[in-house]
């Protein structure tokens, strides 16, 4: 299996509900480095597995969206715990998209699968693996 991956990052404000966050119940921020990880069996024609301009460009897209954005108040995550793992699958879906639209070229149909790992740490991080 090929892969290639990019990373970049983003900022957020949040808070959760649930004695089992203890502190973090409160509102706190976080910095993610996020690490997307593409993945395919065969290289495309031009000896690929993505775009990486067109990769960079759809992850920072992505990443705009909630960068710089407390989550307890944005709509689509009203009642929800936005942790770690929670916002890489979210990542991963809206990359999903991405990809099916088109965003990262023709030759990114090929992609089999991919990997979106959240960086809270050098010591702690999360991800979510899905096909494609």
């Amino acid at each position: 299996m090929y892969r290639l991956t990019v990373r970049d990052h983003f900022m957020i404000a949040h808070s959760f509900r649930g004695e089992i966050f203890g502190p973090a119940q409160r509102t706190h921020g976080a910095t993610y480095v996020v690490d997307v990880t593409f993945q395919r069996r065969e290289l495309d024609d031009d000896g690929l597995v993505v775009d990486i301009g067109l990769a960079s460009e759809a992850v920072k897209a992505v990443l705009g969206e909630f960068n710089f954005q407390n989550l307890d108040e944005l709509p689509e995550f009203k009642g929800r715990n936005t942790t770690t793992e929670f916002m890489a699958r979210v990542v991963f879906e809206r990359l999903a998209t991405a990809i099916q639209l088109g965003h990262l070229g023709e030759g990114a149909g090929g992609l089999e699968a991919m990997t979106v790992a959240l960086h809270e740490s050098h010591i702690a991080w999360a991800s979510f693996e899905g096909a494609l």
